[in-house]
């Protein structure tokens, strides 16, 4: 048998084949459903994963209203953003942010999980979240995702 026959195969862009997942985040685990999730965006549940390619899935997150956090994480956790200006930090608790912006919290958890990067980039432009149970992506038939 010749061992040099056997080539690894890298994934390139008309290789990968991109589903459509939907997620229902009702009573899930913020921190939890977003590292799978971040796996799916990367592509890591294809057998054909290139660390250099964004092999991953679209996902659709619906009712990001209604996820949930673990321990006290609710009333003491903090997400902080910079105006740009002097004295411009401005800190938000967790119990506030969900009730303004509910998506808020899923993309930034699953943004901080994807690479730092280009690639990265591209690998979080296929997310969507919204708040409540509607979605505009019924064209695509995604298929539900269950944890």
């Amino acid at each position: 048998m010749n061992t040099l026959s056997f080539k690894t195969k890298s994934a390139n862009d008309a290789y990968v084949k991109r589903d459509w997942h939907i997620v229902d985040a009702t009573n899930l685990t913020l921190g939890r459903v977003c590292a799978k999730m971040a796996a799916i965006l990367r592509g890591k549940n294809k057998p054909y994963y290139t660390p250099h390619t964004d092999c991953g899935d679209y996902i659709i997150v619906i009712n990001a209203e209604k996820i949930s956090l673990s321990g006290n994480k609710m009333q003491e956790k903090e997400y902080m953003h910079y105006t740009g200006f002097p004295g411009g930090q401005r800190i938000e608790l967790a119990k506030d942010l969900i009730r303004r912006r509910p998506e808020v919290l899923i993309e930034k958890a699953i943004k901080g999980m994807l690479p730092k990067n280009r690639l990265g980039r591209a690998m979080y432009k296929k997310l969507f979240v919204y708040a409540g149970a509607e979605h505009p992506h019924a064209a695509q038939k995604p298929q539900p995702l269950t944890f």
